[in-house]
């Protein structure tokens, strides 16, 4: 289960309940969550999208810092926004 909580203005804190103890704190800029999903759903619900997405990635938590801006997965991954906008049906 992936839990999200906003922290502060655009910070969320993730905690994957199936690896206890790994918690990721993520930034999410207004603009980016717009051109994400057109605000057809809640931050933390794109957020929950955003890893599952990772989770079906190969070594994706060797590979991803504690603190990272939600923008820069699209750098990493290059199907990241086109796959997460689809699951959105944006």
């Amino acid at each position: 289960m992936i839990s999200v909580t906003m922290v502060e203005a655009n910070i969320y804190e993730v905690v994957l309940d199936a690896q206890e103890g790994v918690r990721f704190r993520v930034a999410m800029s207004q603009e980016y969550y717009r051109e994400l999903c057109g605000f057809t759903v809640t931050h933390e619900w794109l957020i929950v999208q955003a890893f599952a997405f990772l989770m079906n990635q190969d070594h994706w938590q060797d590979q991803l810092p504690t603190e990272f801006d939600l923008g820069e997965l699209a750098i990493r991954y290059p199907l990241f926004e086109s796959s997460l906008k689809e699951k959105l049906l944006v």
